[in-house]
């Protein structure tokens, strides 16, 4: 599959760009700086020994058939503006910000359209593909490319095979993608982040995650 991330050059996109190219996917990290992009895709492919192309926001976006959009909640509202010029109804787009605000960041904050995937909604009218996910996977286990996630990644939207693409791809970083339900849901799910940065702080975890009981569906 082509996979764009959009702020790919950070802890997270990079992570993720690693695990998905060495699971066979065809990855593509985008910066604001070109060259920026490019560069990093080097050190990724060399860290990772895979292919792993960049450049900036657009060459990785329009090739992709998914589009991972991972950039800091402050950058988030000016991304997804910016995006709604450059994405095609077919993509689906995948927002994985968690709107923390520091430096209280084990504290819950919802924002002004209750959720960052919900105001992205709103910038992107009627883009019909968009599904939020992959909030409670720390950057360093993902960039840590030897340690196993063995945590589940819950994934929502409306769009129910956008959601199953989301949810195969959780999977192929070693996780187990879980259907959340709508994108409303990602109310609860960006909400929880701050609960797990907590626990993180208070137990000395590496990275805390989320298992759900009762659910018979192995990766």
């Amino acid at each position: 599959m082509q996979i764009g991330l959009v702020g790919g050059t950070g802890k997270e996109g990079s992570g993720l760009a690693m695990r998905w190219a060495q699971a066979g996917h065809s990855v593509r990290i985008g910066s604001r700086d070109a060259l920026r992009g490019q560069e990093r895709a080097r050190e990724l492919s060399e860290q990772a020994q895979v292919t792993i192309e960049g450049g900036d926001h657009q060459q990785a976006i329009l090739p992709s058939e998914v589009v991972i959009v991972c950039v800091p909640y402050s950058a988030h509202a000016a991304t997804f503006r910016a995006l709604r010029e450059l994405l095609v109804p077919e993509q689906i787009v995948v927002d994985v910000t968690v709107p923390l605000r520091p430096p209280r960041v084990g504290r819950v904050h919802l924002p002004p359209g209750q959720s960052a995937a919900l105001e992205a909604a709103e910038i992107l009218g009627d883009h019909p593909r968009l599904v939020a996910g992959v909030h409670h996977i720390s950057a360093p286990h993902l960039a840590a490319l030897e340690y196993p996630i063995n945590s589940d990644i819950l994934i929502c939207g409306d769009d129910k095979q956008a959601k199953q693409v989301m949810i195969s791809l959780a999977d192929d970083l070693g996780a187990r993608g879980l259907d959340a339900g709508v994108l409303a849901n990602s109310i609860a799910l960006e909400a929880f982040t701050p609960v797990l940065i907590h626990m993180n702080k208070v137990y000395g975890a590496r990275g805390t995650g989320v298992r759900i009981t009762g659910i018979d569906k192995d990766i």
